[in-house]
């Protein structure tokens, strides 16, 4: 899909000279990708001690 950008060339070209992707597409994918991950990675840190799972950790612990 074919989108225009105004983009902050100096952060463009450092964003290319740090991940080493050679065009500004490859560049906007890794970003996207990234933010993607980094975001799903948070909502599942905020989920701690939110899970209830029923789970005997002694039991568990015995069979190994």
């Amino acid at each position: 899909m074919r989108t225009t950008l105004e983009l902050d060339q100096a952060l463009l070209g450092e964003a290319m000279r740090w991940t080493g992707q050679p065009t500004k597409t490859a560049v906007i994918t890794t970003a996207l990708k990234q933010i993607i991950q980094t975001q799903k990675r948070l909502r599942l840190i905020g989920l701690a001690g939110k899970v209830k799972l029923p789970v005997n950790l002694n039991r568990t612990r015995q069979r190994a």
